[in-house]
C-alpha cells in the first residue's frame, strides 16, 4: 500500500513492523513468510479534500498559478518536519515553477530533450512536482493522508496533476519508452 513502515510519524507502530522484521532473522530455514500480527486497512479509497488557492495570475498558466499559490502551505509543512521530498532535480520549491514550465513545453509539442528540463529528466521532474504537491496536501489537511489519497487528490484535483497526465499521454503518442512512468499505475 506504499507504506512498508506504516504511517508517517507513528513510531511506535514502525519499531512493531522492523521487530518482526528482525524476528524472521532467527528462523533456522527459509524461505519465510509469516503474516504480520496486525491487518492494515488500505483506506486511499477515502477522498482527501485540500482547498486549492484561486488563479491568481490570469496570463500565467493555471498550473503555476497553483503551485505559487500553495508555496505558503509547503513552507509550512517544511518548518513543521524539517524535511522534504523535493529536490531530485531542483536545490528546493523554488525550482518547481521551472518544472511546470519544462512540463508545459513538453505539452506543447516541445521534444522531452528540448524542454529545458535539469538533465532532460522527465521522470525525476515529475517526482517533484508531486512530492511538493503531496507534502501541500499533508499541510492543507491537517493530518497524514491515508496512502496514495494525496496522489489521488493530485491527478483528480489539481492542474498541475492535470499536466502531468497530459504530458503522459504526449510521451506516449510519440513512442517515447518511458512516457507511460510520467504518472504512477495507481492515478
Amino acid at each position: 500500500m506504499g507504506r512498508p513502515l506504516g504511517k508517517p510519524g507513528d513510531a511506535d507502530f514502525q519499531h512493531l513492523v522492523l521487530q518482526e522484521v528482525f524476528g524472521l532473522l532467527d528462523a533456522t530455514e527459509g524461505p519465510v513468510l509469516r503474516d504480520f500480527s496486525e491487518t492494515i486497512e488500505d483506506a486511499s479509497a477515502q477522498p482527501l479534500s485540500c482547498q486549492l488557492p484561486p488563479k491568481m495570475n490570469d496570463e500565467q498558466h493555471a498550473a503555476l498559478s497553483e503551485a505559487s499559490g500553495l508555496k505558503p502551505a509547503y513552507e509550512r509543512a517544511l518548518a513543521k518536519t524539517g524535511r522534504t521530498n523535493v529536490g531530485r532535480l531542483v536545490d528546493d520549491a523554488s525550482g518547481i515553477p521551472g518544472l511546470l514550465e519544462g512540463m508545459l513545453r513538453i505539452k506543447d509539442g516541445t521534444s522531452w530533450k528540448d524542454a529545458g528540463l535539469p538533465e532532460n529528466n522527465v521522470l525525476e521532474a515529475s517526482k517533484d512536482i508531486m512530492s511538493y504537491y503531496e507534502e501541500v496536501a499533508a499541510e492543507l489537511a491537517g493530518h497524514i493522508p491515508a496512502a496514495r489519497a494525496a496522489e489521488t487528490w493530485f491527478f483528480a484535483e489539481t492542474e498541475a496533476g492535470q499536466l502531468l497526465k497530459d504530458v503522459r499521454q504526449k510521451l506516449q503518442d510519440d513512442d517515447v519508452p518511458f512516457g507511460f512512468y510520467v504518472v504512477p499505475m495507481t492515478q
